[in-house]
């Protein structure tokens, strides 16, 4: 069965209550994520309970500092696809609103988690924090629950064996150098951007490299430049190509796109909603001095990343 989510905490069915769930942002659903799920796991099939998980949107950032620049890793939607991946049958969204961001420790674990939620189980992590003033903590949680009737699990923080960090700043960071391959370790498969196909200036069909252009939204942004690409299509299908990710220094742009020039393939896109793994970043943003220096580069960038996208076949 897909994932069923959930929207809010109030009067909730029977058969939206009582899971074991895993809390926090989950913003990429990354190795670390999954190791905190994974204790939410276990206990679901010790209580044979449906395994949950519960987080915010908007992302408490957001609410916090909504002036702050672009950061998410992931849609609603990509982030309900992997957690189902990881067995998750239950996405839990609370809307973090004035409400949520005024709720004392006490009354989100009493109100919310055991009160609206029905929780039989809280897995967390090492670093979660709860309430107004982020006052609550894995051991207070682990208290209250035992006077709520709802047990806690505490993951611990994991790193990968070649002491790689797992976690969601780790995946910016690599992002923001343009390291694909280590945000791919992070999270478990390739950092995707989702979106719908937007109308360009067509001027790729110009010099028939026609593209699948997606605005960012708040996507953090990688590192801009030229990427090797795999992009899901509405169908299922997944087609190999080759994008611009940035401003385009020689037609600027007013605001960032992914610009996807898809290989062997004709078809209208246009309003339908596509994601593109980045792959591999080939080089940065370049000027050039007309068309037809644009096109040799765009030739060699596909060459490049058929390369590339064949390497990791």
């Amino acid at each position: 069965m897909p994932i069923q989510i959930v929207h809010g905490w109030r009067n909730l069915t029977p058969d939206q209550r009582g899971a074991a769930a895993a809390i926090g942002a989950f913003d990429g659903v990354h190795r670390g994520h999954q190791a905190v799920i994974g204790a939410a796991r276990e206990a679901a099939e010790r209580l044979s309970a449906p395994l949950a998980v519960v987080t915010f949107e908007p992302h408490p950032r957001r609410w916090f500092q909504p002036e702050a620049a672009p950061f998410r890793l992931m849609t609603i939607g990509q982030m309900a696809r992997a957690l189902e991946a990881q067995g998750v049958e239950r996405l839990h969204l609370l809307p973090f609103d004035r409400e949520m961001a005024a709720m004392s420790d006490e009354a989100f674990a009493r109100d919310v988690l055991a009160g609206g939620l029905g929780l039989k189980h809280a897995a967390v992590g090492f670093d979660f924090t709860y309430g107004k003033g982020r006052t609550g903590s894995p051991e207070a949680l682990t208290r209250i629950g035992r006077e709520l009737g709802f047990s806690v699990s505490v993951t611990e923080r994991v790193d990968d064996r070649s002491g790689l960090k797992l976690s969601s700043s780790a995946v910016r960071e690599a992002l923001a150098a343009g390291d694909m391959a280590r945000a791919a370790r992070i999270l478990g498969r390739p950092f995707a951007i989702e979106g719908e196909v937007v109308h360009g200036d067509k001027r790729g069909r110009t010099i028939g490299v026609p593209t699948a252009n997606v605005r960012m939204g708040d996507y953090m942004r990688p590192a801009y430049g030229v990427f090797a690409t795999r992009t899901r299509l509405p169908d299922g299908r997944v087609v190999n190509g080759v994008a611009n990710l940035g401003v385009r220094p020689m037609f600027e742009t007013p605001e960032p796109l992914l610009e996807v020039w898809l290989f062997d393939f004709s078809g209208d896109l246009y309003g339908q909603v596509v994601e593109t793994q980045l792959i591999a970043r080939l080089r940065g943003e370049m000027s050039f001095d007309g068309l037809d220096a644009l096109k040799v580069q765009i030739d060699e960038d596909a060459k490049a990343a058929r390369a590339a996208l064949a390497a990791r076949a």
